[in-house]
């Protein structure tokens, strides 16, 4: 399977876009299109929720899908629903591979390696069973916790090397509690470049031909004073940005995370283009072209 970060790469080539649309679904908050499209009054409330949540992930990603190379779904946001949220989050899946976009699960999975292996197993693998194997998500990459250590990370690298995905790491999230640990001194440097360091030592195994690594990092557009430091320290790998609009950063300031190249960062967009999808992306699109491309 070609890897990840080549995909990626043709389809930025493409489509000119580095952005990745985040599906964040609050069944709480649904209502309109979503509404007429879920399931009857005899069928059971978690079931009319799946549906709304699924209706609504299609809508986003037909209007806004055509200005993003990706989708993101939040994976809690779909668990919460039990089964019926899991089967939505696989028809929006399907959606999105249907409309061309690849998908980054964002569900931050790390434990210890027995389970790390489980999840990977869930995200980008299959669980073998006495009866035939049980297919996964089967998602183009995912996001993960290295807070448990390089050994929690060997199981998860290894899947996506066996099925051509990506990772993305947390390194320096976008939330204002980030700085509580990450940047702490450890003990030399802060943590984030310590986190930095331990995803490029593994950035080898996840190497597509056009020289970016599917091992990636989560790097928030919240702190762009971070990013030609720790482009410096992952030169290869592939930037997941959250942050943009919503909590504050700007496309303005992310010139140095895509210092590898166009396809070396991906653009989180979601609370920032929702009152107007299809519009709001595209600014975004053209915004941040501009400056990968400057």
């Amino acid at each position: 399977m070609t890897p990840f970060a080549d995909r990626l790469a043709a389809l930025v080539e493409e489509r000119h876009s580095q952005i990745c649309l985040g599906l964040d679904p609050d069944p709480a908050k649904l209502g309109g299109e979503a509404l007429s499209d879920a399931a009857g009054d005899n069928t059971p409330v978690a079931e009319r929720a799946g549906a709304a949540v699924a209706a609504h992930c299609r809508s986003l990603i037909e209007r806004a899908g055509p200005a993003c190379v990706a989708v993101k779904p939040q994976l809690a946001c779909f668990e919460r629903l039990g089964a019926p949220g899991w089967a939505a989050l696989a028809e929006t899946c399907r959606v999105a591979r249907d409309a061309g976009l690849l998908v980054v699960a964002d569900g931050k999975r790390g434990d210890v390696p027995v389970t790390a292996a489980a999840y990977a197993q869930a995200l980008v693998g299959e669980t073998p069973t006495a009866w035939g194997p049980v297919a996964g998500l089967g998602a183009d990459a995912f996001t993960a916790n290295p807070l448990l250590g390089r050994d929690a990370l060997e199981p998860l690298v290894a899947a996506a090397e066996a099925a051509g995905a990506g990772v993305f790491v947390l390194v320096r999230t976008s939330n204002p509690g980030a700085a509580d640990l990450q940047d702490l001194p450890a003990p030399e440097r802060p943590l984030h470049e310590r986190l930095a360091a331990l995803v490029d030592g593994f950035s080898d195994r996840l190497m597509g031909e056009g020289g970016l690594s599917g091992m990636g990092a989560v790097v928030g557009a919240t702190e762009p004073e971070c990013f030609a430091r720790l482009r410096a320290l992952m030169p290869r790998s592939i930037f997941l940005i959250p942050g943009v609009g919503a909590q504050g950063g700007r496309p303005e300031l992310l010139g140095a995370a895509f210092a590898a190249g166009p396809a070396s960062g991906l653009v989180a967009a979601s609370r920032g283009i929702a009152a107007d999808p299809a519009a709001a992306a595209e600014r975004l699109r053209a915004a941040v072209w501009d400056v990968s491309t400057a």
